[in-house]
């Protein structure tokens, strides 16, 4: 095979040039393999948070980790999923302590990490999605009502995996990544350009699931993104409980993976280094790990109670930092956000939380005997039997009380 014969997916003559290709990724930065893989020494973060650019010497970059500001316009469509997303965050929250939703696990805080990861992939690839990503999902194009009536409790997930190029959101720790290795190695058998995104928080890290895929990934050369979303805590459990090494960005060398730790309530620097990771990807010179250092601003869901193990004065330093304010500051200081922009993005917002509200709080008429239509593409006699004795009970019932 000469040098301008593209190698066939799946075939070891393709496997061979991904492997050369990560081993060359290096010198193609102009630097070392073992520079390549590791992350910089500092998170990279582009905005600072009064909003406005930083120097290149406070940017966290350095040779091979350099990370260009995206522009204007890129930045200003991903604002507005970010204000979309915060007022459905906040409605969805609302919702919760009315009644009108089971539970509901909040991103406030974390939405610009949540909005990098959807918008920075292209319309084939797929995003892997976490329970707390609802966020990233709408940002993704699926209609905010098919997302949450999984959190009200329905039968089904509510939207098609398939048509979005969006996995279930995945309430199981990890299992979304295996998932996300599985697709992109199949993609690549059949010959498929997709790049596939897998969320995961730092309590997952912990899990086995996540150690199993990143060393799928990185033996196969595989086109997929980890992208960890360190929100300091799993549930109670402090970071620093959880990991001794200098980050999470650290645990892909060992694997084999490049790293980069980027600051995760910074959207401009997420969009950057996450953007690039796809373009790498996509060449044949992943898999990647990319770590945003970023904070759960409210509890882990309706269920748990915060204050037993965070102290107030750092939930407010980390409120200072608000992903939010920072991009609307950057964004007006360049011209780009006028006042009308900014209307018209805010009523954007509010209609979507006026459609939430609606569909929420309309009484939803159930059906007991849809428990038994989505178990097996043929049912068995003995799910039969249960139907009809269910239906009997049911009808005896509607009987006595007429």
């Amino acid at each position: 095979m000469s040098d301008s014969t593209p190698a066939v997916p799946g075939t070891a003559a393709d496997e061979a040039a991904k492997a050369a290709a990560s081993t060359n990724a290096g010198a193609a930065f102009g630097i070392s393999l073992e520079e390549y893989l590791l992350p910089a020494t500092r998170r990279i973060q582009l905005i600072g948070e009064d909003g406005t650019l930083l120097s290149p010497e406070e940017q966290g970059t350095e040779p091979g980790h350099e990370y260009p500001l995206p522009s204007d316009e890129t930045l200003l469509e991903a604002y507005r999923h970010l204000v979309i997303g915060r007022r459905v965050n906040d409605q969805n929250y609302a919702l919760v302590r009315q009644g009108r939703m089971a539970v509901y696990p909040s991103s406030h805080g974390q939405e610009a990490a949540e909005v990098a990861a959807a918008v920075c992939l292209g319309q084939d690839d797929w995003l892997f999605p976490t329970y707390r990503d609802t966020v990233a999902v709408i940002a993704r194009g699926v209609d905010p009502l098919d997302v949450m009536v999984a959190y009200q409790g329905t039968w089904h997930q509510g939207y098609d995996p398939k048509e979005h190029r969006v996995s279930v959101q995945a309430t199981p720790l990890t299992t979304q990544m295996l998932h996300a290795v599985g697709l992109a190695k199949a993609a690549g058998l059949r010959g498929e350009d997709v790049v596939c995104l897998a969320m995961v928080g730092d309590g997952g890290t912990s899990e086995g699931d996540f150690h199993e895929a990143l060393n799928f990934a990185a033996v196969f050369k595989l086109p997929v993104i980890f992208f960890v979303q360190n929100n300091k805590y799993a549930i109670s459990v402090p970071f620093a409980k959880q990991s001794a090494a200098p980050s999470l960005a650290h645990k892909a060398v060992g694997y084999g993976l490049a790293g980069e730790r980027v600051d995760g309530n910074d959207l401009a620097a997420l969009l950057a280094v996450l953007g690039r990771a796809v373009d790498l990807c996509r060449a044949g010179q992943g898999p990647f790990l990319v770590e945003a250092d970023t904070y759960r601003m409210q509890a882990h869901t309706n269920t748990d109670d915060p204050t037993r193990y965070r102290e107030d004065a750092e939930v407010q330093m980390w409120a200072e930092r608000d992903p939010l304010r920072r991009m609307t500051a950057y964004l007006q200081g360049t011209g780009a956000l006028t006042d009308e922009v900014s209307e018209q993005i805010t009523q954007d917002a509010e209609d979507v939380a006026a459609r939430l509200r609606d569909a929420m709080n309309a009484e939803v008429e159930l059906d007991p005997l849809e428990l038994f239509d989505h178990v097996y593409t043929v049912q068995t006699p003995q799910l039969a039997a249960q139907r009809a004795q269910l239906a009997e009970e049911l009808s005896r019932t509607e009987t006595q009380e007429a």
